[in-house]
């Protein structure tokens, strides 16, 4: 996992992304809209426990980020898939409303282009 040319350890990250518009637009409450990260964050790990890069970063923490609304977090979701990224999209039930996704533990610059479009949340 070295980074090219540097042979030092790649810097793993797990992306949490969280859709702006269930506090800004739908009027969630931010601990409800916390928890669903929280729930999408475990998930994930839980999914890819053994693998060997969730393992190390669960040695470490990382940021989280935010999706505007719905579609873009369901396109990011569609594209993740394509690129073969693994990941959890939580879907709050009994509402069916996905609000939330959580990346595996991956080296930074395998998924930051993929991410670097999405901004802290704040």
């Amino acid at each position: 996992m070295a980074a090219p040319g540097a042979g030092a350890p790649s810097r793993l990250v797990q992306y949490v992304v969280v859709r702006s518009d269930l506090v800004h637009q739908l009027s969630w409450p931010l601990g409800a809209v916390i928890t669903q990260a929280c729930h999408a964050a475990t998930a994930a790990i839980h999914l890819h426990y053994g693998d060997p890069d969730t393992r190390q970063y669960l040695e470490q923490l990382d940021a989280m980020h935010k999706a505007p609304d719905e579609a873009a977090l369901s396109g990011l979701s569609d594209s993740l898939t394509q690129a073969g990224i693994s990941h959890k999209l939580w879907i709050e039930q009994p509402e069916n409303i996905p609000t939330c996704l959580a990346l595996k533990p991956y080296p930074k610059e395998t998924v930051q282009p993929l991410m670097k479009k999405f901004k802290l949340f704040k």
